[in-house]
C-alpha cells in the first residue's frame, strides 16, 4: 500500500470514529458557558498538526523520518479533533476540512503517481475525498476556504439545486450580464478577493445575486453599489465620500470591503461560510444569535434556517449556485461567452460624455447590448451625461483603444454621437422651461434616516430619482442626499 493510500485510510478511521463519539442530539442549545480560551488552544493545535503534516509531505529527507512527522502529526490531530468533540463552541467542521485538505496535498510526483497507478482521474479525486463521504449530506458544506478550493468543499443539495434550476431558466439572462460585466471589471475587482485569500467563485455568486454587476444599482432599503453596501456598513470597511463620490459604486474598493467583511465574519463564524453569507444578507447580529441559540454551526439546521426570513433563505443557496456554476459551467449545458476583459484606456481628444461615446462606439467588437453599461462601470464617479473635457483619461476595455482612435477622436459617428446628446441636453432644459408651474407647485419633503433618492421617487409616483435630482441640483450618478435635507418633490406620475 502506498504512503498515499495509507493516510486516506488512516483519515477515514479517525474521522468516522471521531463523529460515532459524539451523539447524534448533542449539539444542543447549551447553557454552558464557551471557554474561548480553550477552543482557541485547539485552534492552535489543529494549525500546529497541519502545519507538521505539510512538512512531513514536502521533507527531502530520510523517508522514514518523514513519515514519523507525518504519523505524529495524524496523532496529534486525532487528540485535538476527540477534545473538540467534547468542548462547547469547539467547530468540529474545522478538523474536518482539515483532515480533507491535507487529503488534497498535492505536493510532490510521487502523489500524482500513486493517483495515476490507482486509475484514478486527478480531477475527480479532487472530489471524492472519502472524508467528506462519510459525513451526513448536511454537514457536508463550506467550512473553511483557506488553503482549499470552493469547489472541494460546496456541497450541492436541494436547496442549491434550486438555486441552479434558477439560474438557469428564468434568471438566465441575469447570470450572463452579470458574467459579461463581470469579465470587463475583473481586473479591478479579482486581485482584492486574490489578496485576501478568497475564491473568485464567491466574489462572482455575490455579484450576480446582489446587483448583476451594474455599479451603480441601489436596493429599496439603500444599499448601494455593485456589492450592496449599506451605507453605514460601507464606512465600515472604509468606503466613504470622496470629492462628492459615493465610494461604494467603485467596483475595485466595493470588492475589497466585501472581501474584509467575509474575512471578519468567517472570524466570527467559525469559518463557516454559509453562516457568513447569510450574515451579509441578514445581518450579522441575528445570524449570531441564531448560531448561538442553536449551538450547531450549520446554515442548514432548523434551529437556524427556519427561523431565517424567505429572503435570506433564497439568498444563501443563490449565491453558492452561481459560485458553482462559475467553476463548472461545463457540467450544466451552459456556455459562458469569450470576453476580452483586458483593461485599457483613452485620452479624450475632444469634449464628449459617456453616452457619447457608447453611441459611438456602436456594436464595436460584436457587443450587441452595445458599450454603455462597460462604460458606466469602469467610469463610475462621472455622469453619464455629462461631458467630460478633452485630454481626460478614462477607462475603456483594451479592445475599444483601437475604435476610440479610428472611429470616435473625430469623424461621421462622432459627429453624431455628439449630435444626439446636443439634443438630450436641449430637450432636459426645454423640459426644465415646460416643467416651471410643477417647480413651482413641488411640495417638500425631509429626508429621514434610510431615505435614499430612487426610494423616494417610487415613493411620490416619479419615474425614477433624475426627476427629483434635477429640480433639486442634486449630481448623478450618485444622487447623494443627507438626513435632514429638505428636496422639492415634482408632481410628478410614472411615465
Amino acid at each position: 500500500m502506498s504512503r498515499n493510500i495509507y493516510i486516506v485510510a488512516w483519515l477515514v478511521v479517525l474521522v468516522v470514529s471521531g463523529c460515532a463519539s459524539v451523539p447524534s442530539g448533542s449539539r444542543t442549545a447549551a447553557a454552558t458557558k464557551v471557554d474561548e480560551a480553550a477552543v482557541n488552544a485547539l485552534y492552535a493545535e489543529l494549525e500546529q498538526a497541519g502545519a507538521r503534516y505539510e512538512a512531513g509531505m514536502k521533507s527531502t529527507g530520510p523517508a522514514e523520518a518523514a513519515s514519523l512527522e507525518i504519523n505524529a502529526s495524524l496523532g496529534q490531530l486525532q487528540e485535538s479533533a476527540a477534545k473538540c468533540a467534547v468542548t462547547t463552541g469547539c467547530d468540529s467542521g474545522r478538523f474536518l476540512s482539515t483532515y480533507d485538505r491535507l487529503l488534497r496535498l498535492d505536493t510532490t510526483d510521487a502523489v500524482a503517481q500513486d493517483i495515476e497507478a490507482a486509475g484514478v482521474d486527478a480531477d475527480a479525486a479532487g472530489e471524492s475525498s472519502p472524508v467528506v463521504a462519510a459525513l451526513p449530506a448536511m454537514e457536508r458544506t463550506i467550512t473553511l476556504l483557506k488553503g482549499r478550493e470552493l469547489a472541494e468543499i460546496l456541497t450541492i443539495n436541494d436547496a442549491v439545486k434550486a438555486g441552479l434550476e434558477q439560474w438557469l431558466t428564468q434568471y438566465r439572462p441575469n447570470l450572463m450580464t452579470t458574467y459579461v460585466n463581470y469579465q470587463f471589471m475583473r481586473f479591478q475587482m479579482w486581485p482584492q478577493y486574490h489578496e485576501a485569500g478568497l475564491p473568485e467563485a464567491l466574489l462572482f455568486g455575490m455579484l450576480a445575486k446582489e446587483s448583476g454587476g451594474r455599479v451603480h444599482a441601489v436596493s429599496r432599503s439603500g444599499a448601494s453599489g455593485p456589492l450592496q453596501f449599506m451605507y453605514a456598513t460601507g464606512l465600515r470597511f472604509g468606503l466613504g465620500n470622496q470629492g462628492g463620490f459615493d465610494q461604494r459604486f467603485d467596483p475595485a474598493l466595493s470588492a475589497r470591503a466585501n472581501a474584509a467583511y467575509i474575512n471578519e465574519q468567517l472570524g466570527i463564524f467559525n469559518g463557516n461560510l454559509e453562516l457568513v453569507i447569510a450574515a451579509y444578507n441578514g445581518g450579522e447580529g441575528r445570524m449570531r444569535r441564531l448560531a448561538g441559540r442553536s449551538g450547531n454551526s450549520s446554515f442548514w439546521d432548523p434551529a437556524i434556517y427556519s427561523n431565517l426570513p424567505d429572503e435570506t433563505r433564497d439568498y444563501v443557496p443563490m449565491v453558492l449556485a452561481a459560485a458553482w456554476l462559475f467553476l463548472h459551467p461545463e457540467r450544466y449545458n451552459l456556455e459562458f461567452p469569450q470576453i476580452d476583459g483586458r483593461a485599457g484606456e483613452i485620452v479624450l481628444a475632444q469634449d464628449a460624455s459617456i453616452a457619447e461615446l457608447a453611441v459611438c462606439f456602436g456594436n464595436a467588437g460584436g457587443m450587441n447590448d452595445g458599450w454603455f453599461r462597460v462604460l458606466r462601470n469602469l467610469n463610475p464617479a462621472l455622469d453619464s451625461q455629462e461631458q467630460v473635457k478633452a485630454g481626460t483619461r478614462l477607462q475603456v476595455p483594451a479592445q475599444l483603444e483601437a475604435v476610440y482612435a479610428g472611429k470616435c477622436a473625430g469623424g461621421q459617428w462622432a459627429d453624431l454621437a455628439e449630435d444626439l446628446s446636443r439634443a438630450t441636453r436641449v430637450s432636459t432644459r426645454s423640459s426644465g422651461v415646460h416643467s416651471s408651474a410643477t417647480r413651482t407647485s413641488a411640495k417638500l419633503y425631509k429626508v429621514r434616516k434610510g431615505d435614499n433618492l430612487a426610494k423616494i421617487a417610487r415613493e411620490h409616483g416619479c419615474s425614477g430619482p433624475r426627476d427629483i435630482a434635477q429640480i433639486n441640483g442634486i449630481k448623478a450618478p450618485q444622487y447623494r442626499i443627507r438626513t435632514g435635507q429638505v428636496l422639492r418633490i415634482p408632481a410628478c406620475h410614472k411615465r
